[in-house]
């Protein structure tokens, strides 16, 4: 018997050593800084001068009834509902009904949200919409006037707030759903996807400083003050750190708990991501003549193309031959006698109904069928999301719900998937309207855009930032997701980093801020680079992809998770420098020198000395990053991100288990 034999899997040591960069990362560039904005929430003064122990007299002073930080809470809180319902009704709505319309339309889909995420930069929302303040100027931005007057100033910024976010939180949370919905195990995943975004949205609310700064500054009256802005106004603007150090302490708090609670629902549903195979291409000769499903393979494509050999434990059955057939028995190997279509007969290896054997096919796995049989894989092609080495169900593990395979789409469903679409698009245009018009104004009414010198202070020091902190993170994520150090409990190493899971510049600025200032780099280029050397977002994201790769690995740890699992590492590069280049707290913080300032500073100065004024709508988006970070999200989610599947539970084999004779 022929025999198949696996490389042996890199020895689980190797996890604990690509771990310890992300550990001294967390370390150095996370809880040291908290550590110090926890002992500076203690005192008073410090920033110019001196500094005494105050004990929680900076608590009592900023969290008194009568102070700004009840207010500032609850209006957070508010601006934060309703991205939440965007997130939570309409995103799983349209990815529901892209994902039934099939595949183009689902591509389409995901090509057209992309667009709303490479064109996001909020101090170009905000430079945009204070141009409703001129009198002149009507329709949506018209509204922008309501907020110089303190009792229609908090709805007016939940307004723009609203339309602002519409766009890139349906995006973004369309783009975690999709993938949910082609796992197998479908109302599972999406309720641990759906708290997970959830989790996400508030966290980000919670978070809100360059809308609070550049529409309104937190007035009139302290109307539409922010807790982020808060802790900025009393550590930066007040010369108070201890009451802004208390005030992120506090929101650290916060964000703490809401990372803890994302890191446990990943780890205890099992959560998982992996890639779907690619679509073989099948010459014309098997092609031709073959309805839905069919009874053998035409000789010109061999069943040793197909059929996997015999796993451990297999019963010749359940190896995918038919009783009495094996591997020198061809051409009947792999082929059950009489299983054609509606083989009711077909033993083990065969989809019922499908009778053509896939790569990867197992005992009932949905892989085993051909396109449109009762257990085809999604997109029709062979070994889907549930076929050994394609997916979350490794040896054939049979999928269930809706997701477990994707039928034909109806022409119903497609109208329904391209309507929704169109109507989410048409809404995002409508509400991004502002800002697109202000793209084409006049250039003696935006003033001269600053040189090549602001794109560089913007890009070259995000684009670092990004590659260092996403770099040890997929370093990470290779140790724990893909060599399991500790077997099948090894994701919850995680909970170490979930703390600051969904923590961004604001609660550690103003220790990252005071270490920046000691080693004299206030005011350089350096001094621009974002002060993080792990992504603990990307750790997550990448330690479930390496986790199902690793599952379904049938192959060799280079090929099976490390080459897999690069792609999504450079989305993610690119993902952080972009979100990094739109950043405002820490360049203001960082640097002083015009000369080094980046696009959104600009802006935002431009907005402080003129309000509403020559602020460059397009200065953070420049036409050529666009372009090139829509070519590469285009290329991202139709070549990648597309055949993600998410799906939950316990894996179905161990680390090292591997296929033998």
């Amino acid at each position: 018997m022929t025999s198949r034999t696996a490389t042996e899997p890199p020895p689980r040591a190797l996890g604990w050593l690509l771990l310890m960069p992300a550990v001294i990362g967390m370390l150095i560039t996370l809880v040291l800084p908290t550590v110090q904005t926890i002992a500076f929430s203690f005192e008073r003064g410090g920033l110019t001068g001196p500094s005494t122990f105050v004990g929680l007299d900076n608590y009592g002073t900023a969290f008194d009834a009568e102070g700004p930080f009840w207010p500032a809470l609850g209006f957070t809180l508010s601006i934060t509902l309703m991205p939440l319902l965007v997130a939570l009704v309409v995103a799983p709505l349209l990815a529901l009904a892209l994902d039934r319309a099939g595949t183009w339309p689902r591509r389409a889909g995901r090509v057209a949200l992309s667009l709303a995420l490479v064109t996001f930069s909020p101090t170009a929302v905000a430079a945009s919409w204070l141009r409703g303040l001129d009198p002149r100027t009507g329709g949506l931005t018209a509204v922008a006037r309501e907020l110089s007057r303190p009792d229609t100033a908090p709805g007016a910024f939940r307004l723009i707030f609203a339309a602002a976010m519409f766009g890139v939180v349906c995006a973004l949370a369309v783009m975690a759903f999709l993938p949910a919905l082609r796992g197998g195990t479908v109302t599972r995943s999406m309720l641990a996807v759906g708290a997970l975004v959830a989790l996400a949205a508030v966290a980000a609310g919670l978070q809100t400083f360059t809308m609070s700064l550049t529409l309104t500054q937190g007035g009139p009256l302290d109307s539409t003050q922010t807790l982020a802005l808060l802790q900025h106004t009393f550590a930066f603007k007040t010369i108070r750190l201890g009451l802004g150090a208390s005030v992120a302490t506090v929101l650290g708090v916060l964000l703490a708990v809401l990372g803890v609670v994302a890191a446990v629902i990943a780890a205890a549903s099992g959560l998982r991501i992996t890639l779907t195979p690619r679509r073989p291409l099948i010459p014309a000769s098997a092609a031709a003549g073959q309805g839905l499903g069919l009874g053998k393979i035409p000789s010109t494509v061999p069943p040793s193309a197909y059929a996997p050999g015999p796993r451990p434990g297999d019963t010749p059955a359940a190896a995918g031959h038919a009783p009495g057939t094996g591997p020198g028995s061809a051409p009947s190997a792999g082929y059950a006698p009489g299983a054609g279509q509606g083989g009711a007969s077909a033993p083990a290896g065969h989809a019922a109904g499908g009778g053509f054997f896939t790569p990867g096919g197992g005992a009932s796995a949905p892989g085993g069928g051909f396109p449109g049989g009762p257990s085809a894989p999604r997109d029709g092609f062979p070994g889907g999301p549930s076929a050994p080495g394609g997916g979350p169900f490794p040896y054939g593990a049979e999928a269930s719900g809706p997701g477990a395979g994707e039928r034909r789409a109806s022409p119903a469903a497609v109208a329904v998937g391209v309507a929704a679409l169109v109507v989410v698009t048409a809404v995002t245009l409508w509400l991004t309207w502002p800002w697109v018009a202000a793209l084409f104004e006049p250039g003696e009414e935006r003033g001269l855009p600053p040189g090549l010198r602001t794109h560089l202070n913007t890009w070259v020091p995000a684009l670092v930032g990004a590659v260092v902190s996403v770099g040890v993170a997929y370093l990470a994520a290779l140790g724990i997701g893909g060599l399991r150090p500790l077997g099948r409990g090894s994701e919850w190493l995680l909970l170490p980093f979930a703390p600051w899971l969904f923590v961004g510049d604001g609660p550690l600025s103003i220790a990252n801020w005071n270490t920046l200032r000691g080693l004299g780099l206030i005011d350089t280029f350096v001094a621009l680079i974002p002060p993080l050397l792990v992504s603990v977002p990307a750790l997550l994201v990448l330690t479930l992809l390496c986790k199902g790769l690793a599952a379904a690995n049938e192959r060799d740890f280079l090929s099976g998770v490390l080459l897999p699992s690069l792609p999504m590492a450079g989305i993610l590069v690119l993902a952080v420098t972009f979100v990094n280049a739109q950043d405002l707290l820490w360049p203001l913080l960082a640097v002083q020198d015009p000369a080094l300032a980046t696009a959104p500073a600009v802006q935002a100065m431009a907005l402080s000395q003129f309000a509403g004024g020559p602020a460059p709508a397009g200065l953070a988006t420049p036409l050529v990053v666009v372009v090139l970070m829509l070519a590469a999200a285009v290329a991202a989610q139709l070549l990648y991100l597309d055949r993600l599947a998410v799906t939950t539970g316990r894996e179905t084999r161990s680390r090292g288990s591997a296929p033998a004779a």
